[in-house]
């Protein structure tokens, strides 16, 4: 069995003797891989079955030399501070509630396609995909700042439906680029949770967010595609209304928030799960042999009747310690059974 198999399996929800993982790092954490490992490519080579990209807008003009970047939607990002692969807004570029503001977005397609022609050509037996990062809520955010977002939600819902159907419209765009390849499946990311509970909360994210993915799905599955959704913190409120809409998986699973049990038991027949392992806790905390174990018993709650793919909870960052690292990548590979 390929790796590309069993990930579709494991989607389709058949247990199989192969359980497949994905690991993956900030690029603080790759660099400081390499040096403990000695290996340039450490972080490459434990990658696992997965093999994806994702477009959210190439911040790459680099402002007056400085570690500010503005990206292909007017958006300018500082990368000055800890988070060296993103970096927060300094400003919003939608200051007011007023369409005229709204900057229009330059679709790199050259850039996209040849991104996904690469991302191919390397797929070796690989679970393949490319997807939109920033794609829904994060760029509305972007644009506006998170107050004006949420206040406008309740205050200006005319202006900020309007903001959003403009993102949506982009969206498709870009989803019938990557339609044109042979992608295993679409990606979304998109945070819409917090600790506990969702930030602009469920009935805001049905009026507001819903319908538009539901769009945005419809519009991946055309050619036979698997949708897989990216939201870090507390979703679960809304896992029925995204299994109705058409989700195949989830990622990511932070077991901080969610009983790993009780969802594996009221969802894990309608909707695959990716993580599960704590970035926030376990891999910074613990010793070797304790996030060996906690490896395990994830596994055997999640890997019943198929649906689950072994991984972090995020890509794994700065504060983790390299045998941490170590460990878990020989225990993905032990449990796999690859």
């Amino acid at each position: 069995m390929t790796r590309h198999e069993a990930v579709i399996r494991a989607l389709r929800h058949e247990e199989t003797p192969i359980l497949p993982y994905h690991i993956e790092f900030t690029s603080q954490e790759a660099e400081k891989m390499a040096r403990a490992t000695g290996d340039p490519d450490y972080a490459m080579r434990c990658g696992g079955f997965l093999h994806y990209m994702q477009y959210w807008g190439y911040p790459t003009e680099r402002v007056n030399g400085t570690e500010r970047f503005t990206d292909d939607f007017g958006v300018t990002w500082n990368r000055s501070g800890v988070d060296k692969d993103i970096g927060v807004i300094d400003e919003p570029v939608i200051s007011e509630p007023d369409l005229a503001l709204y900057p229009t977005p330059y679709l790199n397609e050259s850039r996209i396609r040849s991104e996904c022609e690469e991302l191919l050509a390397s797929r070796e037996d690989r679970f393949c995909f490319a997807g939109i990062g920033f794609s829904l809520f994060e760029r509305l955010w972007s644009y506006t700042g998170m107050e004006n977002a949420l206040v406008w939600m309740i205050a200006e819902p005319d202006f900020t439906h309007a903001l959003l159907d403009r993102i949506l419209a982009f969206n498709l765009r870009v989803i019938d680029i990557l339609n044109d390849y042979p992608f295993d499946a679409v990606y979304f990311g998109d945070d819409w949770g917090q600790q506990r509970g969702m930030i602009m909360g469920p009935k805001l994210w049905r009026e507001f967010l819903k319908p538009r993915l539901a769009e945005m799905y419809r519009r991946a599955k055309k050619n036979g595609k698997f949708v897989i959704q990216h939201s870090c913190g507390d979703i679960e409120e809304v896992f029925p209304d995204l299994i109705e809409i058409g989700l195949d998986c989830y990622q990511t699973v932070q077991p901080e928030i969610y009983d790993l049990a009780s969802i594996k038991r009221e969802y894990g027949d309608r909707l695959a799960f990716w993580g599960g392992i704590s970035t926030q806790k376990a891999l910074p905390s613990l010793s070797a042999d304790e996030v060996r174990g906690v490896i395990r018993r994830t596994a055997e709650i999640m890997r019943p009747g198929g649906g689950y793919i072994l991984a972090p909870t995020h890509a794994v960052p700065q504060d983790v310690p390299a045998e941490n690292v170590t460990a878990m990548a020989d225990e993905f590979r032990r449990i796999s059974g690859l």
